[in-house]
């Protein structure tokens, strides 16, 4: 029996038995027990099951090591040749400054025939111990599905994961052709990490990689009897030659505390590490065309809706202009464009950047549509299935989209050459890169040897180098894993669009439970259950505000949306026709900004399929207040209760304003705010400061989402109220402060004000912000 063991958990190993358990020392917090690792590939045309259980004459080396997680306690286990000319070798770790057990597996061929590994099994089938006997229902799961589009969020133990009903048409796009689609209770999968948790105990466990530089990672669970898992690193059939190997990335355990600030950090924090993540200061503000004009779009479209850009920059100062899919003759000819854009897109770059603002603009390098000029030129370019036919990406544009071989060298390099000449020659310093899963794609590689996650990592790499490290990239429709430290900003979630739920051609009945179509509540669903990545991996890109009047959501979906996107922190883009839409809806973006770059707690993250409660804390001269949204997800009007407690805040006297209605409530201790009648699909999104009845305090504006940081040198005494408002843009509005005395009087910039409303305490002054405007209010 082996042991490493540091300050929170134990890895224990038997080599005689072939097991590793990993137990943390608080015996609250579950276990992994007695797991096996295994190894599954075909040699000589007969399908092998390698390291069976017992790594029987193993050799073990006890070493310090430092790397991107610190230093590590290793043991190093070498398993010799079978008959079957494979021996293997095991690395065990615990980290010394983080709460993290890492394993990995080297399978090295030292026959005479090549191998085909199908898959690597770094825990095989293991039981989880709890402190106590517990029922599905008591447990939970955490999934994250395979790319941007395919869905993540908590199942109940007894509960059963989404699915799609499009078969063919969609299931290439969002699932990982080597994880198992879990289609009845008490079954799931998930991608490159899960969470397990106890929801009585509110402990659990984050499992799965560090990386997928080497493989795709896949889990899955069953609590159907009692709770197994199995966790394996994808080898897709990739042949391993004579005397070559195949290394899995670092598989990862991390106990978690789930009702902790951040449940996830530590894990999300490792992989950072271990890819060496770097995220930009700010998250992009901008405008797209998409889902507008979606691809009937022409270069008159993209310069009217940059003229109302430029002329709304004091009130609405976005900086991205980004031209999205429309512009090119047919998805894979990058290089030849629809009569629409008689001069291609240079012109518009060269235009976008004489404003001073910032040109972007969408490809999709790796997907090709079946009637491209490239599809026919180059057949030999695509990727394909072993019968000969090319892979299907899914139903994209009206036909079954294919994919491109990156192993070949050719298609490779003219996918350099689209992200190069775009980035160098058309002068577009802002790349949004899309459909990246379609290189990654089951297939026939001309080079066997690459297991899928290699190739589209390898792609990624290739298409970093080629545009340079001051170009940003927005990775989409992509595998996580393999964008890590090679995009700034990613998409998190499925496609908004008009609709609340999903529609194909005005059809909605048959297609309202995907979980992956185009739609608002599909889309605010990952905004909020990925939450957590923001500022970690990258910038969240929650996809689009839409605020036009005249799609199929209501306000109050507007809304949701909009306060989704704000408090989460990721990037703002909008994708109106802006010279076409009403001044009210564009005060919805305006309060948006700037934007605060900052994510709010998921509070209910392990506790709801689609999370309703979210805290955001606060702090600057006004003092500190919390941030806090709450959802009506039903399907008519109900009353939200906002309760300081259910948001994990103290009980006390505090002073409550609510952004979208304005309506501004004081509740003792012990109380609770509601909001009456709250719409389908809507939210409140509401400021909360702890003060006595005798303070003086700011409450909130209609300025800013934040209802705060729009405040500047707060000064409160016992004769006067002074405070700045500051703005990086002109506006106009209300701030609402509560003020203890009965007379008063209140100065803008120096100059008396009598249009102020006083109800009670409440005090509401109307201002005009150019910059800035001081207020100042005397005691009589």
């Amino acid at each position: 029996m082996i042991e490493l063991t540091q300050e929170v958990l134990t890895l224990r190993l038997d080599p005689e038995q072939g097991r590793l358990s990993i137990l943390p020392k608080d015996k609250s917090f579950p276990a992994i027990l007695d797991a096996n690792l295994a190894v599954f590939f075909k040699k000589d045309g007969e399908s092998r099951h390698g390291l069976d259980l017992v790594w029987e004459g193993c050799t073990t080396t006890e070493q310090t090591q430092s790397g991107e997680q610190g230093t590590l306690q290793t043991v190093r286990c070498l398993v010799p040749c079978h008959t079957n000319g494979i021996s293997y070798e095991l690395t065990f770790a615990v980290a010394g400054d983080y709460p993290l057990a890492l394993w990995k597996v080297k399978v090295l061929n030292q026959s005479a025939s090549p191998i085909y590994m199908n898959r690597i099994e770094l825990l095989n089938m293991s039981s989880v111990r709890f402190d106590k006997a517990k029922t599905a229902s008591e447990l939970g799961f955490y999934y994250n599905g395979w790319q941007s589009w395919s869905p993540a969020g908590w199942v109940a133990g007894n509960g059963r994961m989404p699915k799609t009903n499009l078969g063919g048409f969609h299931a290439p796009m969002i699932y990982n052709g080597g994880t198992p689609r879990a289609t009845k209770h008490g079954l799931f999968s998930s991608d490159f990490f899960a969470a397990v948790g106890d929801r009585k105990a509110r402990k659990g466990f984050v499992v799965g990689f560090l990386a997928q530089k080497q493989n795709f990672g896949s889990i899955q669970a069953n609590f159907r009897a009692d709770t197994n898992l199995c966790m394996w690193a994808n080898g897709d059939n990739a042949r391993v030659d004579p005397g070559a190997a195949m290394e899995t990335d670092w598989a990862v355990f991390n106990p978690i505390l789930l009702d902790h600030r951040e449940p996830l950090e530590k894990y999300l924090e490792a992989v950072a590490r271990e890819n060496h993540v770097h995220i930009p200061a700010e998250s992009p503000v901008g405008w797209c065309s998409w889902y507008h004009f979606y691809t009937d779009l022409s270069a008159q479209d993209v310069r009217d809706n940059l003229k109302t850009i430029v002329e709304q920059q004091e009130t609405m100062p976005v900086q991205l202009v980004q031209i999205d899919d429309g512009f090119e003759t047919q998805v894979g000819d990058w290089f030849s464009f629809k009569p629409e854009f008689p001069g291609g897109v240079k012109p518009l770059s060269d235009e976008i950047k004489a404003e001073g603002l910032l040109p972007g603009l969408w490809l999709a390098p790796f997907i090709v549509h079946p009637k491209s000029q490239l599809f026919k030129d180059h057949p030999e370019w695509m990727l394909r299935k072993a019968n000969g036919k090319p892979v299907n990406a899914g139903f994209v544009w009206n036909a079954l989209d294919t994919g491109l071989d990156l192993t070949v060298p050719e298609a490779l390099e003219y996918a350099c050459s689209v992200v190069r000449t775009a980035a160098r020659d058309w002068g577009y310093p802002y790349l949004k890169l899309d459909f990246l899963y379609a290189a990654a794609l089951p297939g026939v590689y001309r080079d066997g040897t690459k297991t899928r996650a290699q190739v589209l990592r390898m792609g990624m790499e290739a298409i970093r180098d080629a545009v340079g490290p001051d170009v940003t990239l927005l990775g989409c429709g992509a595998p996580f894993g393999s964008m890590l430290g090679l995009v700034e900003a990613m998409r998190i979630g499925p496609d908004v669009s008009g609709d609340w739920k999903p529609k194909f051609n005005g059809i909605g009945a048959f297609f309202k439970d995907e979980p992956s179509m185009p739609c608002a509540y599909n889309s605010i669903r990952d905004i909020l259950t990925r939450a957590a990545l923001h500022g970690h991996w990258w910038i969240n890109d929650p996809d689009c505000l839409l605020i036009r009047p005249n799609t199929h959501l209501s306000l109050a979906e507007v809304q949701s949306l909009a306060t989704a996107i704000a408090v989460t922190g990721g990037s703002l883009l909008l994708s109106d026709d802006l010279p076409k839409l009403p001044a009210e809806r564009l005060r919805i973006a305006e309060v948006l900004l700037p934007v605060i770059g900052e994510r709010a707690r998921v509070l209910d993250w392990f506790d709801a399929e689609m999370p309703a409660r979210l805290r955001l804390d606060q702090l600057n001269d006004t003092g500190e207040w919390h941030l806090v949204a709450k959802f009506n997800w039903s399907e008519k009007p109900a009353d939200l209760v906002i309760d300081p407690a259910e948001f994990d805040l103290p009980a006390g006297e505090y002073r409550c304003f609510e952004f979208w209605s304005g309506k501004a409530e004081r509740i003792g201790k012990g109380g609770k705010y509601t909001l009456s009648a709250v719409p389908a699909h809507g939210c409140a999104l509401v400021a909360l400061r702890q003060a006595a009845r005798e303070q003086s305090v700011y409450l909130g504006s209609d300025l800013h989402f934040s209802m705060g940081h729009e405040v500047a040198e707060w000064k409160a005494g016992d004769a006067k109220v002074s405070f700045t408002i500051r703005l990086p843009r002109k506006a106009a509005g209300r701030v609402f402060v509560s003020i203890p005395w009965q007379k008063f009087s209140v100065e803008l910039d120096g100059t008396l004000c009598d249009k102020f409303v006083r109800k009670g305490s409440l005090v509401e002054i109307p201002v005009s912000v150019d910059g800035f405007v001081k207020v100042v209010i005397n005691k009589k």
